[in-house]
């Protein structure tokens, strides 16, 4: 009976499989098509994510944890910062900086294409050693037991990989200079030859009546300064409107209040009863 639980699969482990194998499978497809660096580093966390929870749902509890702590929390959060310190966009050559390493790439594929076809082989027609007896003194112990002995070279392989990666990254953000630093001055006087401004830049909301950031200040004639907000709030569409018509929209509105205010209080109670009454009539 016990044999035969061990090759049956339920429904729910299947449905678990079949889903979140998909989900895996996709995002590791777009991790490798990815234009954007960034976003090829959040679809392989994904991934991983995924593989952790076929751990958990395994019984290898300490590998699921390990997979999540480690890989997805650290490794992951590794590459990202390394991408952003490197700098690199969608906007970086295609073309090949060292010749050849598309097709080694494509062979490497293969070669791992078949190791895990003939891994997947050998497991389907050999005999299932079980969970209970891979785990009979403890998931971590089994590990332990797993990594030191029968596959050592391979986690002595992975560990020099990742050592090799940290040494590249170090590597890719130390920039020689080529050429001597410019100086205050003559910055300032490249800044006078191209015509740009050359006093700091105004603070945003001058004339405008409020100082917030995503607001331009306005120039003596009333029209809006480019100079005073960011860049980056102008490509999203949030610089609020401080135009002149909007100044005197608002300066309209406001007129009004005070007058509803004022009228409010000078008018009698009687003369307050027939005003509103006047209003609802002629909502």
């Amino acid at each position: 009976m016990s044999q035969l639980a061990a090759y049956s699969t339920s429904t729910g482990e299947a449905f678990q499989f079949w889903v979140l194998g998909t989900v895996a499978v996709i995002g590791a497809l777009c991790t490798v098509f990815m234009k954007r660096a960034v976003h090829s580093a959040l679809c392989l966390a994904g991934t991983m994510i995924i593989l952790a929870i076929f751990y958990l749902a395994n019984g290898a509890y300490f590998l699921g944890i390990v997979q999540i702590v480690v890989y997805t929390g650290a490794i992951m959060m590794l590459f990202l910062f390394v991408v952003m310190l490197v700098g690199v966009t969608a906007a970086d050559s295609l073309k090949e900086t060292i010749k050849g390493q598309r097709w080694l790439a494509l062979v490497c594929g293969l070669g791992f294409g078949i190791l895990l076809i003939a891994g997947i082989g050998n497991a389907s027609l050999t005999e299932f050693t079980g969970l209970s007896q891979a785990n009979a003194n403890g998931n971590v112990e089994g590990l332990a037991a797993l990594i030191f002995t029968k596959y050592v070279f391979a986690f002595e392989i992975t560990g020099a990989l990742l050592i090799t990666a940290a040494v590249g990254a170090m590597v890719l953000t130390h920039r020689e200079r080529t050429e001597r630093a410019k100086t205050q001055r003559e910055l300032a006087e490249q800044r006078v030859r191209e015509g740009k401004h050359v006093p700091p830049l105004p603070a945003p909301g001058v004339y405008a009546r409020h100082n917030a950031v995503d607001i331009a200040g306005l120039l003596p004639d009333g029209t809006p300064s480019e100079l005073t907000v960011s860049s980056t709030l102008r490509e999203r569409g949030q610089i609020r409107d401080v135009s002149t018509e909007a100044l005197n929209d608002l300066k309209a509105l406001e007129q009004r209040a005070e007058d509803r205010l004022e009228r409010g209080a000078t008018e009698p109670p009687q003369l307050k009863r027939n005003s509103r009454r006047t209003e609802e009539a002629s909502k």
